[in-house]
């Protein structure tokens, strides 16, 4: 029997949300922001974007550390990747955004005391404020000995690995789209290692060709995959998010 992916009574709030404020921005006046002196022109261009997402505005409103919390919302509703008492490996994790968005799901913060509760771990080279619910820790992903320090933090596989890495930009796209994806194997390797039977793995991927040969990879070891573009991804990015669903024990 193939598994349905509907929507959840709460996830359908969020789903109308967002839709709701993507409407709404049609109607709203653009923020017009003037090149000040000093300030490069690139500058200017990020923050008239920032000032003009309704996706930057709602995270406000909503107490997201970022606009990337809707993408995972939207992974979320869709297939259903978490539910209460699962762990959480979240790769890349800073500001907070996606650990956010997994402490609420997996309820790691107790905040439902009648329901299970689940683990998240945050993991990036950045220190962020903390999150609660959430254990983040300040580890380089790619170090040699970085499973090493991981097995001291976890005793136990998880039931999702996340990954929304991304190297920084050099401005060639063919450049940052081999690098992005880069990160995305490793991640993949890393979540061959350490998911339960039956978990997820959702990593960010630029759109550029090699993205094929990790989809072919992960086909290998998941029941499912899915290339997915959020709709508050931004319509003019070339990235995407491939969803792999319920890890094959071999």
């Amino acid at each position: 029997m193939k598994k349905k992916y509907s929507l959840k009574k709460n996830d359908k709030k969020i789903s109308n949300s967002i839709k709701k404020t993507k409407k709404n921005t049609d109607r709203l006046l653009k923020v017009n922001v003037k090149t000040a002196k000093g300030r490069k022109i690139s500058s200017t261009n990020w923050l008239r974007r920032q000032l003009n997402d309704p996706y930057v505005k709602l995270a406000k409103e909503r107490g997201y550390r970022s606009r990337a919390a809707f993408k995972l919302l939207e992974i979320n509703e869709k297939f259903h990747i978490f539910k209460f008492g699962d762990s959480v490996i979240d790769l890349g994790c800073a500001p907070g955004g996606w650990s956010q968005v997994a402490v609420e799901k997996t309820n790691s913060n107790l905040d439902k005391l009648k329901e299970k509760q689940g683990r998240v771990i945050g993991i990036d080279l950045k220190p962020i404020l903390s999150i609660n619910g959430a254990e983040i820790y300040l580890l380089d992903f790619l170090e040699d000995n970085f499973e090493n320090k991981i097995g001291e933090i976890l005793n136990h596989k998880v039931d999702n690995i996340l990954s929304d890495m991304a190297s920084n930009s050099t401005g060639h796209k063919k450049s940052d789209h081999l690098k992005i994806m880069a990160l995305c194997e490793s991640a993949a390797f890393f979540a061959f290692n350490y998911l339960n039977e039956g978990g997820n793995f959702v990593a960010k991927v630029l759109a550029g060709g090699a993205e094929m040969e990790l989809q072919n990879l992960l086909k290998k070891k998941f029941k499912k995959v899915i290339n997915f573009k959020p709709k508050s991804s931004r319509s003019d990015s070339s990235e995407k998010y491939v969803v792999a669903l319920e890890f094959k024990k071999e």
